[in-house]
């Protein structure tokens, strides 16, 4: 099985930690140090020896960090982790509203007389830096930076990963790998750039139609590199992982040692991404004297705009994954009601019926299966000490995902346990007419996820209630299940352009009650003209994801008459999609379940 259920972490390991960090905070004659949850590649999800965050506080989630000083220790955590957090860590850390609370107004407040703060710069990037030096003007407070203190304490620290690569098939890719690099080549010499700095694993995955296991649940592999505006690539990892791909004269292949030695050679203009970059990049860059020309990350927007290809293939994983999931909401109809079933129970079924495809690579993260209550904890893992029954009377709420060699899949749906409250139906209502929204949503080109984000809100808006997530993230194809630049998020500035896959994911929680949130994957595509439409060009989605919602909870008489055809059409779409992949037994539960409403 891929999901375990132990507890990573314990609250009563981060106190000896934190005193142990204060210790080398002192010896190095600083006044605090910043841990990020980010490793040097800046990703969300880090490996084992890169769990720092969670290591010295307890704290699991996938986003945050601590800002330990002599006398206290705010841990920064976002609005999908702050139930969580409350579980995780003892009381020698005070979790933080982020990022409402910035960390240098924090910090102002916490070190009135000024003072020295250390960070590593292999872990943050200059954008980063840049913001909290800008809040800290004129305060005196001095951000250093360090070697990495925690490193120094962490005496059991795993090893790096070091998992072999494979060969992506070009049938799948649409390009070969050779395509890619000559085009973002012409893309740095159209720019007038000598070479790009690449950092983040699932961008030189994409580029080199490769992928590799060194990242829980994400197919990536760990490497830096140099990409050269004539095709080149230096490669700096552990050269055993790509011993398997053989030879290309136009890669050469080094170990990670040599990264900072061939910066420091390079002609320049060299492009680094500021916000995805280590800050080190950039400081190896400048002390050589070699020009840096901060742009975009150059793979990040190509990766994002999927080829038609892998829109082809990514169809493809989506309808076996729904034919998984309807076995699974089949058995959980029958099973559920008895209450004899476990969280942990159903994440086991439900992989199983990922695993009976024999198409499943990994689970694209940790299945999060919240009964009741837990329901309302964002990104909840359940363990052996959380686990809990599934409850008559209950929702439930199950947000998973598989990895395919053809397409990654991420969907969530929320299900009665038994007969809902009026109350409960009447949210999770609220939460489908957005989740419709979004799916029937037709914009002009240059629109960015910002300018969608409020259609999934309105209803519950009106209602007085929101959440405290984006709507949205992008999707890779059997890469990351979190992947940008886009978003559908209110801070999005990134236009949506064909090809970009995204989550169409609304929700309610309600803490210590229940938790909803439906969510689909979609696709940016071309929008049909309409009949009196002038000819300004508009896009809008396909939908990716088919598995029924549940009907039990939706109040249709809430429902306007244009998002009732929307839910009967989808409802039957997937009826002709799957029936004729499932089991006899699915099969008279699919035709149940997707009844006009």
């Amino acid at each position: 099985m891929f999901q375990t259920f132990d507890a990573p972490t314990s609250p009563d390991q981060g106190p000896p930690r934190l005193a142990a960090l204060r210790a080398e905070i002192a010896r190095e004659g600083l006044d605090g140090f910043l841990v990020p949850r980010a490793d040097r590649h800046q990703g969300e999800y880090v490996a084992p020896c890169d769990e720092r965050l969670a290591w010295l506080t307890g704290f699991t989630g996938s986003a945050g960090f601590c800002a330990a000083l002599r006398d206290r220790a705010g841990l920064f955590v976002d609005g999908r982790y702050r139930v969580q957090v409350k579980a995780q860590v003892a009381d020698d850390f005070t979790p933080v509203d982020w990022p409402e609370t910035k960390l240098g107004d924090w910090l102002k407040g916490a070190l009135p007389e000024g003072g020295r703060v250390g960070f590593d710069p292999w872990l943050h990037t200059l954008d980063e830096i840049t913001r909290t030096e800008g809040r800290l003007q004129g305060t005196g407070i001095e951000l250093v930076e360090c070697d990495n203190l925690v490193d120094r304490i962490w005496t059991d620290r795993p090893p790096r990963p070091a998992a072999p690569v494979e060969k992506y098939p070009k049938e799948l890719a649409g390009d070969g790998d050779e395509t890619k690099r000559e085009r973002i080549a012409a893309a740095l010499r159209a720019a007038g750039q000598k070479a790009a700095v690449l950092t983040l694993p699932d961008s030189l995955c994409w580029l080199l139609n490769i992928r590799g296991a060194d990242i829980p649940r994400t197919p990536v592999t760990q490497a830096f590199a140099i990409l050269h505006d004539d095709g080149r690539m230096q490669l700096f990892s552990d050269p055993e992982k790509f011993e398997g791909l053989g030879p290309d004269p136009m890669i050469a292949q080094s170990h990670w040692d040599g990264f900072a030695g061939a910066l420091a050679v390079l002609d320049g203009p060299v492009r680094v991404d500021k916000g995805t970059a280590p800050l080190a990049v950039t400081r190896i860059l400048e002390r050589a004297g070699v020009e840096v020309a901060h742009d975009d990350d150059p793979c990040i927007l190509p990766k994002a705009c999927k080829s038609d290809t892998e829109i082809a293939a990514t169809r493809t994983a989506h309808l076996r994954d729904a034919a998984a999931m309807c076995e699974f909401l089949a058995w959980l109809d029958a099973e559920a009601p008895t209450g004899g079933l476990t969280e942990i129970d159903v994440v086991t079924a439900l992989e199983g019926y990922r695993r009976a495809t024999n198409a499943l690579r990994e689970i694209s993260f940790d299945t999060i299966c919240g009964a009741g209550p837990n329901g309302a904890i964002v990104h909840y893992r359940v363990t052996e000490e959380t686990n809990r029954a599934v409850k008559p009377g209950e929702l439930l709420l199950v947000d998973s995902g598989g990895q395919y060699l053809d397409g990654t899949t991420d969907i969530t749906r929320t299900v009665a346990i038994g007969t809902p409250t009026e109350e409960q139906r009447a949210c999770f209502t609220r939460v489908l007419k957005g989740m419709i929204a979004i799916s029937r949503a037709r914009w002009p080109e240059g629109r960015a996820g910002r300018d969608l984000d409020a259609l999934a809100r309105i209803a519950l808006w009106r209602a007085g209630q929101d959440y405290d997530h984006s709507t949205g993230h992008g999707v890779g194809v059997y890469l990351s299940v979190h992947e940008g630049p886009q978003r559908l998020s209110r801070v999005s500035e990134v236009p949506l352009k064909p090809g970009m896959i995204l989550s169409n994911e609304p929700g309610y929680y309600r803490e210590g009650a229940f938790g909803i949130r439906i969510e689909n994957l979609v696709v940016v595509q071309t929008a049909g003209t309409l009949p009196g439409a002038d000819d300004r060009a508009m896009l809008d989605f396909e939908t990716l994801t088919w598995v029924p919602i549940d009907r039990a909870l939706v109040v249709p008489e809430m429902l306007d008459a244009e998002e009732r055809a929307w839910l009967d059409a989808y409802h039957a779409e997937i009826r002709a999609k799957l029936a004729d992949r499932l089991s006899p037994g699915a099969r008279d539960w699919l035709e149940r379940a997707t009844r006009a409403i």
